[in-house]
């Protein structure tokens, strides 16, 4: 017996969509990993999940966040083989999630977190065209930095289908970016070798291939796929291209340092959770 639910009617779509955003948003609130949202969604039904998606992200819009890019998930084989699913997604990226110019990640705001050494590209161009092709995508790109993304999933064990992955905004957590802008005339991304440290000790590596084969093919498959959504990608924003090796845990205190060649390196410590907590809740008093 597969696991797919196929919704009957829109009312029963509609009620699915509404209890899975509710579900995702209760455990991203209350720092609660919850159950799996593909008993509702189905462990197939894509459309349904990026409703869901849209509508977590609406809401954290209509208080305030603001949309600085996108993120491309399970573009690696080895991620993919990690977390159990088969084919990339990608998520939306807001201004605070990007925790770059911070002393340290705060780890109080994650729940199970990974973290991942990609390729960064910032765009110079909107890529809304009909016929977006490689080129096309290339000459739209600004420059690439190196960056970790610190991946981070609502669902309790990350016990996730690709339903479960999408709905949760493709397990968006938080980002950290690398000092060193690089234009890609001075590099081929997909030639880009990667060694990931954890406490000094070699924990991940990889290169450009890992990514789709190439991250500008990453890419231009969300530059496609953000159009059909009707919602294609703008010039300044960033886009995190894909894992070029396995992931990794992060858990409170741990220092993690990517080096990437042609890109530089790409540097975090994660808080200690009790202590930046603390540190908060005074804070509060304080004000």
């Amino acid at each position: 017996m597969t696991d797919v639910w196929e919704p009957r009617a829109v009312a029963d779509r509609e009620a699915a969509v509404a209890e899975a955003v509710v579900r995702l948003t209760r455990a991203a609130r209350d720092r609660q990993p919850c159950a799996p949202v593909r008993d509702l969604l189905g462990a197939t039904d894509i459309s349904l999940a990026y409703a869901v998606q849209q509508r977590v992200v609406a809401d954290r819009i209509a208080v305030g966040a603001r949309v600085v890019g996108r993120k491309i998930g399970l573009t690696s084989e080895s991620v993919q083989r990690q977390v159990g699913v088969d084919r990339p997604d990608f998520g939306v990226l807001l201004a605070d999630m990007d925790v770059s110019a911070l002393p340290a990640v705060p780890s109080e705001r994650l729940l199970q977190p990974r973290v991942e050494a990609e390729i960064a590209f910032v765009l110079a161009a909107d890529l809304d065209d009909d016929d977006l092709d490689l080129e096309r995508v290339r000459s739209a790109v600004a420059y690439g930095v190196a960056a970790l993304e610190i991946v981070d999933s609502r669902v309790a064990d990350w016990d996730i289908a690709i339903t479960d992955t999408v709905a949760d905004n493709a397990s968006s957590g938080l980002f950290v970016l690398g000092g060193e802008r690089v234009e890609l005339k001075a590099f081929e991304p997909r030639d880009v070798r990667m060694r990931l440290y954890a406490d000094g000790e070699l924990a991940s590596e990889g290169d450009g291939t890992a990514c789709l084969g190439d991250p500008l093919a990453a890419l231009l498959w969300l530059a496609r796929t953000a159009r059909e959504f009707g919602d294609p990608l703008r010039a300044g924003q960033v886009v995190l291209s894909g894992a070029l090796g396995p992931l990794v845990p992060t858990p409170p205190g741990v220092t993690v340092r990517a080096e990437m060649s042609d890109l530089g390196t790409v540097t975090a410590t994660f808080s200690d959770a009790v202590e930046s907590a603390n540190s908060s809740d005074s804070s509060k008093e304080q004000g």
